[in-house]
């Protein structure tokens, strides 16, 4: 589920790339770098001789970054890279050509950086942006083509940032404040909520035309941690927008995220990497079976207290749960194949995934003959989305897995009655219609292989 450059983008830049390697440097490191979110964090404006200030000012951001929620309770999944981008001259130019230049007091300077960042972009003082969005993209692939998400750390010490896919933030005044914000438009997709102009107002994780407080995205969070329906303003266009919160850190800076927001990048961290880390028995293995047999996970833990849980199944029976090792007997296989699931999901408390649309699963599963031993071990990460909910007639179910590995749906009432079957396949959406069901609450058990992976509530309108 993770990212590559293209390898044509690859192969059209070779020959400038060549030109463009500089030295990379790991900054913070979790894990193998295909298995973390790899943030990379490039220079403008740092010459040769200030590239030991870049180092300093891209670890500041790092800590400021980490000590934020939920960035901070996912620290270990991700890698921090930074890229010592080497500019002709320091700074970033500021051609004072901003219809707001009253508004601040920088002295008028052209620049000669490496990535062309510039103050008073889009006739905007504080709009610290480049146009040259190519040379970011040439840099990335010459230097870390593997990363998830990259950020441009400006050396000036005045006021000024922009979103776009490469956030940009500038070195000066609430520095670590604005690249924050501006990851959160760049890697989540979250929007402004003061009003950003009619052109970039759109529906998204944290900004609605629905007023409707039932159906709108963050229904899950109404009325909890100060959520609601609220306007961005009294009359015109903008009052037809709607926020989830009213001092969220996408609408003032020293704010923290709201809890709408949380939610949208955890989902986020959720899609790019998958808790389990590592396993074994890890490869096919047909030997004769020496018992116990040993099976152990690790998983990404999440702080300061891990909020992963795990279940056990062997031959669709619970054999065990939030342990990460388990050790099996003979006497408990049946003569021939069993089977041995374990399921991993994150019960944090910033996922208020009763009502939420997705989930996250990841599973190992193996295969073990009772004569031969372990004979196959397989992973899969589970991705599953369910909506509208509530719902009056028609459930959507969407799925999308590493393996493309079917799921078997089954609707249950709340006393343990079977309603409807639904087979799921990989990459598809599937329309159920409920209008015959009594309102309430009901359950959704998904199965893979006849092994439970996860439920939710389905609310009946």
């Amino acid at each position: 589920m993770k990212r590559l450059l293209l390898l044509l983008l690859l192969v059209f830049n070779f020959q400038l790339a060549i030109s463009q390697t500089f030295d990379v440097v790991k900054i913070k490191d979790s894990g193998a770098d295909d298995k973390r979110i790899n943030l990379v964090i490039l220079g403008d404006g740092y010459t040769s001789s200030e590239l030991s200030q870049f180092e300093t000012d891209a670890t500041t951001f790092m800590n400021d970054l980490f000590a934020e929620e939920p960035f901070a309770s996912y620290e270990n999944y991700f890698n921090v890279h930074i890229i010592k981008v080497i500019s002709t001259e320091s700074g970033a130019s500021h051609p004072g050509t901003a219809s707001d230049e009253t508004s601040y007091s920088v002295p008028t300077q052209t620049v000669n950086n490496y990535f062309g960042t510039t103050y008073d972009s889009f006739s905007i003082h504080r709009l610290l942006y480049t146009l040259n969005q190519g040379t970011i993209s040439t840099v990335l692939a010459a230097n870390f083509p593997a990363y998830d998400q990259a950020l441009i750390l400006v050396n000036s010490p005045y006021y000024g940032g922009s979103g776009g896919s490469f956030p940009i933030a500038s070195t000066g005044q609430d520095s670590g404040e604005i690249a924050i914000h501006e990851l959160g438009h760049s890697f989540v997709d979250l929007k402004d909520e003061y009003y950003p102009g009619d052109a970039l107002a759109a529906e998204a994780i944290n900004m609605t035309q629905e007023t409707d407080p039932s159906l709108v995205r963050w229904k899950n969070w109404i009325g909890i941690d100060n959520v609601g329906v609220y306007s961005y303003a009294t009359s015109g266009t903008a009052s037809t927008w709607n926020r989830p919160h009213q001092s969220c850190k996408m609408r003032y800076l020293g704010y923290p995220f709201c809890s709408v927001c949380k939610e949208g990048i955890i989902e986020k961290i959720h899609d790019l990497v998958s808790p389990i880390d590592a396993y074994t028995p890890t490869e096919t293995t047909i030997s004769e079976a020496s018992f116990p047999l040993n099976f152990e996970i690790n998983t990404i833990a999440t702080l300061p207290s891990n909020t992963l849980e795990n279940t056990w199944t062997l031959n669709t029976n619970s054999f065990a749960s939030n342990i990460d090792i388990v050790s099996i007997e003979e006497s408990d296989l049946n003569t021939g194949t069993n089977n041995l699931t374990v399921v991993v999901h994150d019960a944090t408390t910033q996922l208020n995934i009763d009502n939420h649309e997705s989930i996250h699963v990841a599973t190992v599963s193996w295969t073990i003959d009772n004569t031969l031993g372990v004979q196959d071990a397989i992973a899969n990460d589970f991705n599953i989305i369910m909506y509208p909910n509530p719902s009056n007639d028609i459930v959507h179910f969407t799925l999308e897995n590493t393996l493309g590995n079917d799921v078997l749906v089954e609707i249950i009432s709340t006393e343990g009655k079977k309603i409807k079957t639904i087979n799921l396949s990989n990459l598809e959406t599937s329309q159920t219609d409920i209008s015959t069901l009594s309102q309430g609450i009901y359950i959704a058990n998904f199965y893979q292989n006849n092994v439970l992976i996860a439920s939710k509530k389905l609310v009946k309108n």
